[in-house]
C-alpha cells in the first residue's frame, strides 16, 4: 500500500480503554512509513545515479559533436583550398598551352615568311623549294 502525506496527516490510532494510543496500531503505521520511505529514498538514490550517468554522457557526446563539427568545417575548408588550386593549375595549364599555342602560330608564320621569300627568289628561273 503507497502512503501518501494525507495518509500520513489523517492516520488516526485507536484508543485503549484507559485513553493512550494502541501501540500495535502506533508501531504498525510507523514500520509502514519507514518501508514506504525506505523504497522512496532507494528510488530517489537510482534516478539521481541515472541521472548523472545520463548527464556524463550526454557532455561526451557534445565533445563528439565538437569534434565532428571541427572535423566537418575542416573538410569543407581543405575542399575549397583543393578547388582553388585546381583552379590556379587549369589557369596555368591554359596559359601554358595559350603560349605554346602561339609559338607554334608564330613559327609556322615564320616558315611561311621563308617560304614565300624561297618562292619569289625562284620565281623565274628553275630551283628547288625546301617544303617540310
Amino acid at each position: 500500500m503507497k502512503i501518501t502525506p494525507i495518509d500520513i496527516q489523517q492516520q488516526q490510532f485507536k484508543g485503549k480503554m484507559i485513553g493512550g494510543l494502541d501501540p500495535e496500531d502506533v508501531d504498525a503505521f510507523l514500520q509502514m512509513v519507514a518501508q514506504e520511505m525506505e523504497g522512496l529514498l532507494r528510488e530517489n538514490n537510482e534516478l539521481k545515479e541515472q541521472l548523472n550517468r545520463n548527464s556524463a554522457a550526454m557532455a561526451a557526446m557534445e565533445g563528439q559533436e565538437t569534434k565532428l563539427r571541427d572535423a566537418v568545417l575542416a573538410a569543407q575548408n581543405i575542399a575549397e583550398d583543393m578547388k582553388a588550386n585546381a583552379r590556379k593549375e587549369a589557369t596555368l595549364l591554359v596559359s601554358e598551352a595559350e603560349l605554346k599555342g602561339e609559338r607554334i602560330i608564330a613559327a609556322a608564320e615564320q616558315k611561311l615568311v621563308e617560304l614565300t621569300s624561297q618562292i619569289q627568289d625562284c620565281a623565274g628561273r628553275k630551283c628547288s623549294l625546301k617544303l617540310p
